[in-house]
This record gives C-alpha cells, structure tokens and sequence, in this order.
C-alpha cells in the first residue's frame, strides 16, 4: 500500500508537468541523422554504381596469324633435315627430305613463317600426313605480338572491345617487372575445338590442355607497345623486363569484364 500510495502522489504532483517532453538525446539523432545518409547513399550507388570483375584464363603470346603443323605427304625415312628451329623461311622453302619407294622426297613449308618446332630426325621412318614440324605465321623480325587468352565460354559474352588485360608472363618474373598491359582486339564467336587450338597454335599438347574444362573462346589482346622498354611493350613497372618476348610463351591473362549493375543483384 505504501508504494501505491506514494505512485499516486507523484501523478497528482504538478511540479513537472510544465517540463519539455525529450523524445530523443543529441546522441540518438546524430546516429539516425548518419543512419539515413548511410541508407541514401547505398540506394544511389545501387540504382547508378557498377561492379567490375575480371576474368582469369590461359593465354599464349603469337603472332597473329598463329601457326600451323607442316606434315609429310609421303611415307618413308628422314634422310635430311634441312631447316632449323628458329629459322624464318619463306613459302615452299624446304624442311625435309625423305626416301620413299618411289624417290626422294622433299617435304616444303606452306606459308612463310618461323620453324617453332622439329618433330623428325635423320634415320626416323615417317608415314604420310605424319607431323614433322610447327611453322609460325610470321613474315619479319618486326611482326608485333599478339596474346590469345582462351576464357571459359560463359564469361565470353560478358567481355566488350577494348576492355583492359593484364597478362602475367610465364618468363618474366612479376614480383620484379609487374605484368604485361594489353587490351581485347576481338573476341571469337563460337568456342574452340581441341583441334582447332592445335591447329592455331602448331601444338597438339596446348590444345587438349585449353580444352580439360571444356571449349573454351578465344580472346585475342593487343599489346600495348612502348618505346621506353627492352620488350617494346608496356608492363606495370616502369622498365619492364630487359629483354625481349618471344612467341609461344606461355601467360595468365586477366581481362576485365563489362561492368554489372549491382541492382540487377537484387531484384527477382
């Protein structure tokens, strides 16, 4: 009774009845004053902001017409070998020479290029169509380098025309001389067969290897050139490495995808 007695006493007193109601301390407002700008700032980047992504994939330096494999058109044994790996020839120069039943023959390039590889020796017996050699598509010293990154083919679509690539060379140590700068010059339209990456490359092996997960699409980078470097190309150091590329080096491209809106994100 005492505690009821003294409830009522104190709702019958006037003395406080003439004070300002406090909804709020100083406190309290400066936290829902930050929590709206907060919300408000978040739905503006939502309905106008963008999110950029990359994609990472298997690349391989070239130049741009590619290679192709060179095979025997006739069966028999390698008596000479009469090109080099790393010598530049130009159309019909002659690689092989094999003894057939019917005569010698002589085994010609197709196009003029550079020999990446000799896959006969002298003495070794050969059967028609037989691999013997991968002939790089390239006419002079001074043929630029190109990059084909072979993406998966889902991230294909989502890459536009001139987006930036960075491509971290297999030869070239990054922790000391960055990464090699680049922009997509075309994508493909449809994915590549194991056999059409071999085709391209002059290379069986890279071909199976580009394909374990699937076919993938074939972007090809245009390297960005600079004349301050040893490469002639542009990297995230300032110098770069100091000495020059070479085709059919190996890289990780890393390619930046068109951007997303995040809005997209959140709606059904």
């Amino acid at each position: 009774m005492q505690f009821r007695q003294q409830a009522l006493a104190k709702l019958q007193s006037p003395e406080e009845l003439d004070l300002p109601v406090r909804f709020a301390r100083p406190q309290g407002w400066l936290v829902l004053s930050v929590t709206v700008v907060v919300m408000a700032a978040a739905s503006v980047w939502a309905l106008t902001g963008s999110v950029a992504s990359t994609v990472s994939a298997p690349a391989v330096l070239t130049h741009g017409e590619g290679s192709y494999i060179l095979q025997s058109p006739a069966a028999g044994q390698v008596t000479a070998v009469l090109a080099k790996e790393g010598e530049r020839l130009p159309a019909g120069s002659p690689v092989l020479k094999v003894r057939t039943t019917e005569g010698d023959a002589v085994v010609r390039t197709v196009a003029a290029g550079r020999i990446t590889a000799l896959a006969a020796t002298i003495g070794q017996i050969i059967s028609t169509g037989a691999n013997v050699a991968a002939v790089e598509k390239v006419a002079g010293a001074d043929d630029p380098l190109y990059a084909t990154v072979y993406v998966p083919a889902e991230n294909a679509a989502s890459i536009p025309p001139g987006a930036p690539v960075d491509l971290t060379v297999q030869t070239v140590p990054s922790q000391e001389y960055g990464v090699l700068r680049g922009h997509v010059k075309s994508v493909d339209r449809a994915a590549q067969s194991a056999q059409a990456i071999a085709a391209f490359l002059g290379d069986s092996q890279l071909g199976e290897q580009f394909t374990e997960d699937g076919r993938p699409v074939a972007v090809l980078v245009r390297l960005d050139k600079s004349s301050a470097t040893k490469s002639g190309y542009t990297w995230s150091s300032a110098d770069g490495p100091p000495y020059a590329l070479t085709s059919m080096t190996m890289a990780t491209g890393s390619i930046r995808l068109a951007d997303q809106r995040p809005v997209d994100w959140l709606l059904p």
